[in-house]
């Protein structure tokens, strides 16, 4: 009989416990529903685009980083435009001192220009806004 008391004790406590507790679990659920449900104007979830958006960046950078193989010092024109549907950034620093050459937002279909000295430290570049790696890029010398 002394085992059932344990064990009948151990139960109320653990019940208890899940009780007090679950009020607090189905609100992080319904919060993360939430997120989850989420949706813009045009009725696309909101990770959906963020996911979309990030996807896109990162192509893009790859497939500069391919174009600029070769690369020499000297001064270039940057031309960004933002293919995603949310506004993203673009960061570009020097690659070892990591001094900021030039950073700006860019809302969806906006392009800017912008011109910078690249030295042989190469340079650097990414989004803050749907965080990326920093993808670095080399120069020939």
């Amino acid at each position: 009989m002394a085992v059932v008391n344990r064990v009948e004790k151990r139960l109320d406590a653990t019940l208890a416990s899940f009780e007090s507790t679950g009020q607090q679990w189905s609100r992080l659920g319904q919060n993360l529903n939430q997120i989850l449900e989420a949706t813009g104007p045009d009725g696309v979830s909101t990770m959906q685009q963020s996911a979309l958006a990030l996807e896109q960046f990162t192509k893009t950078m790859r497939a500069a980083e391919e174009t600029l193989a070769g690369l020499k010092p000297g001064k270039y024109r940057f031309v960004v435009t933002n293919r995603a549907e949310k506004m993203v950034g673009f960061w570009l620093q020097d690659n070892e001192t990591h001094e900021m050459l030039d950073r700006f937002p860019l809302e969806p279909g906006e392009t800017r220009e912008t011109v910078v000295t690249i030295t042989e430290n190469g340079f650097r570049y990414r989004c803050p806004i749907n965080p990326t790696p920093w993808y670095s890029v080399g120069v020939s010398r």
